[in-house]
């Protein structure tokens, strides 16, 4: 156990222990609602590296955590092999180099394969109620007013602009209407009953 502890607050892995803490840290306020696991994906860019498509606080986890374990295992390796001295001090600084190339490789890999086993899903789009029936909301629609109720595929609802052509049957409060075109410059949604 004494080695453990050894190799843990030594040279190299006492960097991974000290990230280790704060990851820890976080984790922990993040499980008692203090702290938000996409906290920091605005202001980390982790896609100019390889490991974007999760949140940052998972990538930086799993990077502090694999060069923790590669690191720790490396320093007691050095430790048995060698004794003090310059030998030792050029090994450690290789290890450091080594755990963080393999943190990154190992936390790259995984993301790749989170990547492939949950595929990104566009945001959802006005254009997504474009086909849907509606419920009239309002008292009246025309061509310059009227507003509907859609359900989106997931079960929600949101109210929307809608307007209607002249020369069509008016759509009141609580008719079923269909959703078959959007216009951009207007924001609005045209509505046929």
């Amino acid at each position: 156990m004494r080695e453990f502890y050894a190799a843990a607050i030594g040279f190299p892995t006492l960097f991974f222990t000290a990230a280790l803490v704060i990851v820890v840290g976080f984790w922990l306020l993040a499980l008692f609602g203090a702290a938000g696991t996409d906290s920091f994906d605005a202001d980390v860019p982790l896609g100019a590296v390889g490991l974007g498509g999760v949140p940052a606080t998972v990538a930086v986890s799993a990077v502090t955590l694999t060069g923790w374990f590669t690191s720790l295992a490396g320093s007691v390796a050095i430790g048995r092999l060698t004794g003090p001295g310059l030998v030792r001090t050029l090994l450690s600084v290789a290890l450091l180099g080594a755990a963080l190339l393999v943190a990154h490789q190992v936390t790259r890999r995984l993301v790749r394969a989170w990547r492939r086993l949950r595929p990104h899903e566009p945001a959802p789009s006005r254009l997504d109620f474009v086909g849907r029936t509606c419920t009239i909301r309002t008292g009246r629609v025309d061509d310059g007013f009227g507003q509907a109720e859609v359900a989106a595929q997931d079960g929600s609802t949101a109210v929307v602009q809608v307007r209607q052509l002249g020369g069509e049957q008016p759509l009141t409060r609580g008719a079923t209407g269909l959703l078959y075109a959007y216009d951009d410059d207007g924001g609005f949604f045209w509505v046929a009953p």
